[in-house]
């Protein structure tokens, strides 16, 4: 039974396996599969194949043992060794089978051995196959775990599309959140922003009702603070036009705006105005006390200052802002000026009637005190208002220059009657240089009124000065009718000489005296001064001296040069020089008829240098020298005839000897300085110098001079096929002839220069300016004894010469200088 049963049992097998392989095919057989895999699941039943193929034998191994390591074998691996030997393996596989204790000493022992063993090998050999339900175990917990995976998966997408919707509603609901937050906030501002806006047009009532109380006036605690939250509100509605019942509201506002500008308005106007009722009762305009007036009127108004000082400075501070408080500004200074008209207006007219009944005899004291008064009114009123007001008003100037000009009518009637030159040109220097440039340039903020005032009345006195001035040439210099005395050359000249000298013997007496009174001061310092002075000054050089037209034209011109404008006095010094050249000249002449001819020229060279050197200053910018000649102390009854008063501080004595040059040599330097000089004054002087040389020259070589004209006229005929000549046979030119001409010379120069000099040095008393005028006569004479000389070695001979005994030319120039030192 245990042979036949093994077969069978083979035999099964063998059909088994076919039917499941066969089976096994169809599963993925294509095109008809019967379990189609997938590509994951073939890689999965290769790789099991992978893993069962790698099994060891299971030879010795139990059937059971053999399945369990079947079930294990994908997690134990396990290694094929090659015994060592066959009992080895023998005791392995008896092991395997449990029969390690057996013995297999029959037949039967040996065929139960090998049906266990051909079980186990039948078992091993089907074992792949049979895992197959062990897989399809692992299938089913594989779609178990499969169901349960894509349960879990369709749970979860469930939950991600439960939290999808939850994530949505939730971000929907913050949104939703903080967009209720953004719109409230929005609301929240915007209902802060009307509020702020509804503020500006709710305090109306607020406004209107302080406004109507009775007891509400502007000097309450608040009427300030109202008064700027009435601009703020009156701002910001006209900002914004385009609010609904724009028009209603501005328009209230503005009221209310009237109704406080009418509080202020009301409360200046009535403190300024009772103030100047309590002052006009208290002092009349007018009145006798008019001093008294003025103190009071600057005090009172000062003390009330602060009273209204807080009001202005509200309405000074919105009058950019807003027109109407520039308007209500502008009501309130006129009240101001007004006030003070009322109040200043008589007094001022008082107080100059007062200054006129002063000085009605000294318009220039009256002038000065007058402006001076009006300056005083104008600080005081610029201070006064300072106490009122912080910004500056053209009004105030408007008051000032009215105020002024009560001071310009009284005095402009005077002023045009005014007939005295010197009056007029105090009255220039007293409003140019006392009241426009000491006090006018000094505060000009506060003078300003006083200035336009001042400046018109200039123009009236220089205008007048003018007039006069042209009346004052036309009679006192064109039209003057010289005295005796005025033409009494050069006797008056000679009477100084004499009384310089009687003092110059008196001085040396006193020092003579006896030593014993050396402590004693004997010395007269003004007689020292005049007998020092005489070296240098000639009597000429005195203003008392000066002949009456040169001392009026310089004294008109020193009056005028600086109270005119600089082309108006050129035009009247000239018309001034032109007529006292022309006095001058006449003088001149009449002085040649009464005396000679040296004297009538001396005279009119002395008076046109000093002219000349006059008038300098007047045309060098205005630039002037102020040298003046003092004579005040002298005793002498004689020096009694000046008037140190009228004397210019201007007068310079030591500049003939320039002029001189300048004029007869033609000095580059000084021609350049004096370019621009009176052209007529220079004209007159070069004249009469050159005529003066021109006579002394006549004077003393004429014959000779003449002599030499007569022998040039016969060369002259010669030289053009006249006869051929013979100087010394001429009747003429015979030695004895040109002997009695060439003494003649010599004693007319040994009588009559003497004279000259001494005539230049009482006319001049000055021996460089002598020397400077009497060059040219020298150099003439000396010219002429050259000529003579040169002509007398052609022509004659050495006989001849012995006889006409003419002087060489070393001795002609000692006979020129016998009695002057060569400089």
């Amino acid at each position: 039974m245990m042979a036949t049963g093994v077969p069978m049992d083979l035999s099964l097998l063998d059909t088994g396996e076919k039917e499941t392989r066969e089976k096994l095919s169809l599963w993925d057989h294509r095109p008809n599969a019967m379990a189609p895999l997938t590509e994951r699941q073939i890689d999965s039943v290769l790789e099991i194949r992978a893993a069962a193929e790698n099994l060891p034998l299971p030879t010795e191994l139990p059937i059971e043992d053999l399945c369990s390591l079947t079930s294990h074998s994908f997690s134990i691996p396990l290694t094929a060794t090659v015994p060592a030997s066959t009992e080895d393996i023998l005791l392995k596989g008896f092991s395997a089978l449990e029969m390690e204790e057996d013995r297999i000493e029959t037949a039967q022992q040996f065929f139960s051995w090998f049906s266990k063993l051909q079980a186990q090998m039948d078992q091993d050999k089907s074992a792949k196959y049979r895992t197959r339900d062990y897989l399809m175990g692992f299938q089913d917990q594989c779609d178990a775990i499969l169901v349960d995976v894509n349960t879990s998966l369709q749970q979860l997408e469930s939950l991600q599309k439960q939290y999808l919707f939850v994530s949505t509603k939730t971000g929907t609901l913050h949104e939703a959140c903080e967009q209720l937050l953004k719109e409230q906030s929005e609301l929240v501002d915007l209902a802060e922003s009307i509020q702020q806006k509804l503020s500006y047009f709710n305090e109306l009532e607020s406004i209107n009702t302080k406004l109507n109380s009775p007891t509400f006036s502007v000097s309450s605690e608040g009427f300030i603070p109202m008064l700027s939250k009435l601009d703020e509100c009156i701002q910001y509605v006209s900002s914004h036009p385009n609010f609904k019942d724009y028009p209603v509201y501005i328009s209230k506002f503005k009221q209310s705006l009237s109704k406080a500008m009418h509080l202020m308005k009301t409360h200046t106007v009535s403190t300024l105005q009772n103030l100047t009722s309590q002052l006009i009762k208290r002092d009349p305009p007018g009145g006798t006390n008019a001093e008294n007036a003025f103190t009071l009127f600057y005090v009172k108004f000062r003390a009330s200052a602060p009273k209204v000082r807080m009001v202005i400075e509200q309405i000074e501070q919105r009058s950019e802002k807003l027109p109407e408080y520039q308007q209500l500004l502008d009501e309130i200074h006129q009240c101001y000026m007004d006030q003070r008209d009322q109040l200043l207006s008589p007094s001022i007219s008082s107080t100059i009637t007062d200054l006129m009944s002063q000085n009605n005899r000294d318009h220039c004291a009256l002038v000065r005190s007058g402006c001076a008064f009006m300056v005083h009114v104008c600080q005081d009123e610029h201070k006064l208002y300072c106490e009122f007001f912080t910004k500056p008003s053209p009004k105030l100037d408007e008051l000032l220059e009215r105020l002024c000009l009560s001071l310009y009518d009284v005095l402009r009637p005077l002023i045009i009657h005014v007939i005295h030159l010197e009056t007029l040109s105090e009255l220039c220097g007293i409003l140019k240089n006392e009241m426009l440039e000491d006090h006018v340039q000094n505060n000009v903020e506060h003078l300003g009124a006083f200035e336009a005032v001042v400046k018109q009345m200039l123009e009236d006195v220089q205008e007048r000065l003018v007039y006069r001035t042209h009346i004052y040439i036309q009679t006192d210099i064109t039209g003057y009718k010289p005295a005796p005395g005025d033409l009494a050359y050069p006797d008056k000249l000679q009477m100084m000489e004499d009384i310089a000298q009687s003092l110059k013997e008196e001085q040396k007496k006193l020092l003579a005296l006896d030593s014993s009174f050396s402590d004693i001061q004997l010395e007269d310092p003004d007689s020292k001064n005049i007998i020092k002075s005489r070296s240098t000054i000639s009597p000429a050089d005195l203003h008392g001296m000066w002949y009456p037209t040169v001392r009026r034209t310089l004294v008109c011109l020193s009056k005028l040069y600086r109270c005119i404008d600089r082309a108006v006095f050129q035009g009247l010094s000239q018309e001034a020089l032109s007529a006292c050249i022309d006095s001058l000249v006449k003088a001149s002449e009449i002085i040649i008829k009464n005396k000679t001819q040296v004297d009538g020229q001396l005279f009119l060279i002395k008076h046109l240098l000093i002219l000349r050197e006059q008038i300098a200053p007047f045309h060098a910018d205005f630039a002037i020298k102020e040298i003046s000649l003092d004579l005040k102390k002298t005793r002498d009854a004689a020096f009694k005839i000046l008037n140190p008063r009228a004397v210019p501080k201007f007068f310079r004595l030591n500049s003939h000897n320039a002029i001189l040059e300048f004029l007869l040599e033609g000095t580059p330097e000084i021609k350049e300085h004096y370019l621009d000089s009176k052209k007529e004054v220079d004209r007159h002087l070069k004249s009469s110098c050159e005529q003066f040389i021109q006579q002394q020259t006549k004077i003393f070589v004429g014959s000779l001079d003449e002599f030499l004209t007569k022998v040039t006229a016969l060369k002259t005929m010669a030289s053009h096929g006249g006869p051929n000549y013979s100087l010394s046979r001429q009747p003429w030119a015979q030695p004895a002839k040109i002997n009695d001409i060439v003494a003649t010379t010599y004693k007319t120069m040994k009588t009559k220069l003497p004279l000259t000099l001494q005539s230049m040095s009482l006319y001049l008393a000055n021996r460089d300016t002598e020397f400077i005028l009497f060059k040219p006569v020298r150099n003439n004479i000396q010219q002429v004894f050259q000529k003579i000389h040169s002509l007398l070695q052609e022509e004659y001979s050495g006989e001849d010469l012995q006889i006409i005994a003419c002087p060489s030319i070393e001795q002609a120039i000692k006979w020129s200088f016998l009695l002057i030192s060569v400089k």
